[in-house]
């Protein structure tokens, strides 16, 4: 299967060493059951670094990109729990969120890891790097030993910016465009990242800076599971 529908949030966190308990417990008892909960959220998962910065990623995947900038959803971001204003406020560290647009995804399948790869187009280079990206180098990546999913999304950083209760006084950074790549193993997972570098992005349009990770999942949460 690829990604459960058109919008995604990825966001990346670490958490000061005297939270990680808690979070655990947060994260795994509320905050992932609450955010699925929402009308157009169908799935999500947490993902802790084998290497890359910061620790953990998570991935929340929603029928639309409109699901995002939604009503529903922006209920529950004004309206935090209070165990909610307790945990982020406190113990998260380096945290980038994106609500992002599915451009490109295909899959046979979930993998247990998964690689991100943070990037973003030269300007005035969007729709060049776009079409390659979409139409010459990412769909041959399915087919690299272990890979079992590819995914393409680019981050409205309007939407991504949008002052709540839930993030008040607290520094977010933005990610621009995002690859991700699941697989089942991680020597997969990086050779399919090797591949897609291989193709020199910049030739076709990335700016230079790229920021990649490599994530094992740790919990995964469905509607109505």
């Amino acid at each position: 299967m690829s990604l459960l529908g058109q919008g995604f949030v990825a966001i990346w966190n670490g958490i000061a060493p005297e939270g990680r308990e808690e979070f655990y417990e947060w994260h795994n008892r509320e905050h992932m059951p609450e955010r699925v909960g929402i009308p157009g959220f169908v799935r999500g998962r947490r993902y802790i670094a084998k290497y890359g910065h910061p620790e953990y990623f998570t991935l929340y995947e929603a029928v639309s990109p409109e699901v995002l900038s939604g009503q529903d959803y922006f209920n529950r971001l004004n309206n935090p729990t209070p165990w909610t204003k307790r945990v982020p406020p406190s113990f998260f560290r380096d945290t980038s969120r994106g609500i992002c647009r599915v451009k490109f995804s295909t899959a046979c399948g979930d993998g247990g890891w998964l690689l991100t790869l943070q990037f973003g187009p030269a300007p005035g280079r969007e729709a060049e790097l776009e079409t390659a990206l979409r139409h010459e180098i990412l769909p041959p990546i399915i087919d690299v030993a272990g890979v079992a999913g590819v995914h393409f999304g680019i981050a409205d950083a309007e939407a991504s910016d949008v002052q709540t209760a839930e993030r008040a006084g607290r520094a977010v950074g933005i990610p621009k465009w995002l690859i991700m790549i699941e697989a089942s193993t991680a020597e997969g997972a990086d050779a399919a990242c090797d591949k897609i570098i291989a193709a020199d992005l910049a030739r076709h349009g990335a700016a230079e800076d790229q920021d990649r990770g490599l994530y094992m999942l740790q919990n995964c949460r469905v509607k109505g599971g």
